[in-house]
């Protein structure tokens, strides 16, 4: 009896944290999954007008989906911020960390907005592209750019919910967002005839739509609490200051992004375009990945807050023996089934070779990716962004020589894009897992209190 009752006991401790760890990661991946139905919709309603207006969209969205993912740390910071402040009792002064923080995405959107509206025709051309593509992709560019203080501040008063330990309002924010885009989109570009300006447009509408029912979230929670709806320089400028070191570390994947697609292309047009499904599957992946590590931020940044090291040592643990297995999980799928996920996508037998064998070295490397993207949420969550930022750009500087000693030594042909992945995956991100996985063995990210 006494054996039977050791592991109840032991198993007892985790439920609780368990369910935590579900109720914030489900809801966060359904939020997370509906963002890229915006691009999804765009063009499948783009598609139908024409190749040129498609390519257009293709080029137009490349930029302006990386300059937002570089503003995620208005995301990550408020996160942080009002997580710990939660947790130590102080939830006035949480929301007002929080409004400051969509007072500077609202900012920062309008000045990103104006530029990139300036800029449309340079930044079009520095992407290659001319004629009649360029001509849309000017035009989709400028429009959806009018989306962009909406974009930002939904990634803000999105970390303030989560900081909140609130992720099903972002989720149904995001899917009455898909729908009302959809629907726009269909209305403006085929009803009123505005072509891909149309669909530019609708998405903006949508975006401002969205992040003003979530600033109306926000406002009526700061009331309740008793916070100032006003913006204060200092705490603006703490935000700021607290966004800097995650923009660095978000700039050191993006960097890391760019250097793999590089090396890809030097393989060729089989490895290319094997990348490119590869890449959509990876991209897949780590949807579910950064769902845990969104609960990782929340929890640690509260429990910190509240002073409680031991019980941030056991969601560090916990957290991390999810993403492991999460990552497991995922990888015994991707590495069975890549001639499966090929046939989806192509016919050319060379390039199926290629995702194939790719796929198999991701999937053997996906409980790796598990580890990393839980360790860099606890990180976050702790408010260790300047440490993140500096092992961002020691990763990329030990990713850079390997990678390009693979676009010049690789074999030709298939084998190619599975040295690729086993550089990137294997290489890049053991190198993130040694930095956060040192950092996270020590007690120096775990600062208790407000």
């Amino acid at each position: 009896m006494a054996d039977s009752a050791a592991p109840r006991e032991h198993r007892g401790p985790r439920r609780p944290l368990d369910r935590q760890i579900l109720a914030l990661a489900v809801p966060a991946l359904g939020a997370l999954v509906a963002e890229p139905i915006f691009v999804l919709v765009d063009s499948a309603v783009v598609g139908h007008l024409g190749t040129a207006h498609l390519a257009g969209l293709s080029v137009a969205s490349t930029i302006l989906l990386t300059l937002v993912g570089l503003c995620v740390f208005l995301a990550y910071a408020t996160t942080a911020s009002v997580a710990r402040r939660v947790g130590a009792g102080h939830r006035a002064e949480a929301l007002q960390s929080g409004v400051d923080g969509m007072w500077l995405a609202a900012g920062l959107g309008v000045v990103l907005a104006t530029a990139l509206w300036l800029s449309a025709p340079w930044a079009i051309s520095a992407m290659g592209a001319d004629g009649a593509v360029a001509g849309h992709a000017v035009t989709y560019l400028r429009w959806s750019s009018l989306g962009l203080p909406g974009m930002l501040v939904v990634l803000a008063s999105t970390g303030v919910l989560r900081g909140l330990q609130d992720t099903r309002t972002p989720l149904y924010v995001a899917v009455g967002g898909a729908v009302t885009n959809t629907v726009l989109n269909v209305v403006l570009v085929y009803g009123l005839g505005l072509g891909i300006a149309g669909s530019a447009a609708g998405t903006a509408a949508t975006q401002l739509t969205m992040g003003a029912v979530l600033t109306v979230v926000v406002v009526r929670g700061a009331r309740a609490a008793g916070a100032s709806l006003r913006p204060t320089s200092g705490g603006i400028l703490a935000n700021a200051r607290a966004g800097v070191p995650l923009f660095v570390r978000t700039l050191s994947l993006r960097l890391a992004i760019l250097l793999t697609v590089f090396v890809a292309t030097g393989l060729g047009a089989v490895n290319l375009a094997g990348y490119q499904v590869l890449n959509s599957v990876w991209g897949l992946a780590a949807f579910a990945l950064d769902a845990l590590a969104i609960a990782a931020q929340a929890l640690i940044g509260h429990r910190l807050g509240a002073g409680d090291v031991s019980e941030t040592r056991a969601i560090l643990r916990r957290t991390l023996q999810w993403g492991v297995g999460a990552g497991a999980a995922i990888g015994v799928v991707i590495a069975a089934g890549g001639w499966w996920f090929a046939l989806l996508f192509t016919t050319d037998h060379e390039v199926r070779v290629a995702i194939t064998l790719g796929m198999v070295v991701a999937g053997a490397l996906m409980p790796l990716a598990g580890w990393v993207f839980v360790l860099d949420g606890v990180l976050i969550g702790a408010g260790d962004g300047r440490y993140l930022a500096w092992a961002g750009m020691l990763t990329v500087v030990v990713y850079a020589p390997v990678a390009l000693a693979v676009r010049a030594w690789a074999p030709e042909g298939p084998a190619g894009l599975a040295w690729l992945w086993l550089a990137f995956a294997g290489v890049f991100m053991l190198a993130r897992a040694v930095t956060t996985g040192l950092r996270a063995r020590s007690d120096r990210w775990m600062v208790a209190g407000a």
